[in-house]
């Protein structure tokens, strides 16, 4: 399947049913009065994360959505039909933003982040009035009725930003594809030619005790990549939401690069692409070292990890020497970013609780006084 991460679409909830004119006309019942029923309300437009689906790919071929329209009104004060909501399905990780048709600006609408995460793009069109809604004492036979309100439209852009708990960063050919088809069931394209990787690749690891986490391998950077070098800053986004960044450095000496190098080549794009990267916990993994021919070339890529206060290790991603210690590393980063995420949910909760509207009949002195509940279960015993 094509893997697409950017995409524009265009959204329109239904609009809303128009009101009924009638007049109750019955044999025997004179001077029956209005009873024209009110329109149906539009249809809304939803968007809604599915695990199912990892590419924003389909909307390249079905970029128009549109919701159904509302029914109108009829005699017997019989209201239209509401007009059914339309959900469209999203991969997880998709952020949504509204485009300004004239500008091209963009607003942030949404940030699907959990599977089943719904959100409203657009909202259908309220229902017109029937002219038995306009009948007074004084206009016993008003002809007013309303037309229905328009739904609302937008142009919308989606991108798409995995997530993974573990993102492996390095230049091409630095082993990360390998990796990553060694420690989980992915099944990336390896060659021995520079960027075969074109697009992310993911991959679950499952580790003892019922532990796992999402590892994302993405396309290698070079030099200049946060201009647009090479495959440039197309795919970074996607380690945005990472917990922790593993190194994968090449110490073999077949590229003809100095590994030291790489690895500061590395760390200065993702910090020029977005400050909060290089701020992330970083794991450094000396890979190759079955092809190793120079021991100093490891040496001094220690030297400088230790420097900057970071893990290292001496790995093989081929004879998966060492790649279980790096694995087991990453995992307390991990677990720890999501029990922080996870107070800060609760504490999210907890806020809109606190923050939700009072009843609009609310008394003070009309609710019944607070109990306590251990003497009030002991009474009952």
């Amino acid at each position: 399947m094509q893997f697409v991460d950017e995409v524009d679409i265009h959204v329109q909830s239904g609009h809303g049913g128009s009101g009924s004119l009638s007049f109750r006309r019955e044999k025997f019942v004179p001077r029956g009065g209005p009873d024209g029923g009110n329109g149906g309300l539009g249809g809304s437009v939803y968007a809604v994360a599915d695990p199912h689906r990892n590419t924003l790919v389909h909307f390249q071929f079905n970029p128009e959505y549109k919701a159904q329209r509302g029914g109108n009104g009829a005699g017997s004060l019989r209201s239209g039909r509401a007009g059914k909501d339309l959900e469209i399905p999203v991969p997880v990780g998709t952020l949504i933003h509204k485009k300004d048709p004239e500008s091209g600006e963009l607003e942030q609408v949404a940030d699907l982040t959990t599977v089943g995460q719904r959100v409203l793009l657009a909202k259908g069109g309220r229902g017109g009035l029937g002219n038995a809604h306009f009948a007074t004492s004084t206009n016993r036979a008003p002809r007013k009725v309303q037309p229905g309100e328009d739904g609302e439209e937008f142009d919308l852009h989606l991108t798409l930003k995995l997530l993974a708990d573990v993102g492996l960063v390095g230049f091409p050919n630095a082993g990360k594809s390998t990796l990553i088809s060694v420690v989980s069931a992915a099944k990336p394209k390896i060659a021995d030619y520079p960027f075969t990787t074109l697009t992310p690749n993911l991959g679950v690891v499952a580790l003892s005790g019922d532990r796992s986490f999402v590892v994302a391998d993405v396309p290698g950077l070079i030099e200049g990549a946060h201009e647009g070098h090479g495959l440039g800053d197309q795919f970074l986004r996607h380690i945005e939401r990472t917990k922790v960044l593993v190194h994968i450095v090449d110490v073999s000496g077949a590229s003809g690069r100095d590994p030291v190098e790489d690895f500061e080549i590395i760390r200065r794009e993702l910090e020029l692409y977005n400050p909060e990267l290089i701020a992330k916990p970083q794991l450094v993994a000396a890979n190759k070292i079955d092809a190793l021919d120079d021991p100093k070339r490891v040496t001094a890529l220690e030297k400088r990890a230790k420097k900057l206060k970071l893990k290292f290790f001496q790995i093989s991603a081929v004879t998966q020497e060492g790649v279980k210690a790096l694995i087991e590393a990453a995992w307390p980063i991990i677990a720890k970013a999501r029990e922080t995420e996870a107070r800060e949910i609760e504490l999210a909760l907890e806020e809109e609780e606190d923050d939700a509207p009072l009843p609009a009949d609310y008394n003070p002195a009309l609710m019944p006084p607070l109990r306590d509940s251990k003497k009030t279960s002991k009474k009952r015993r």
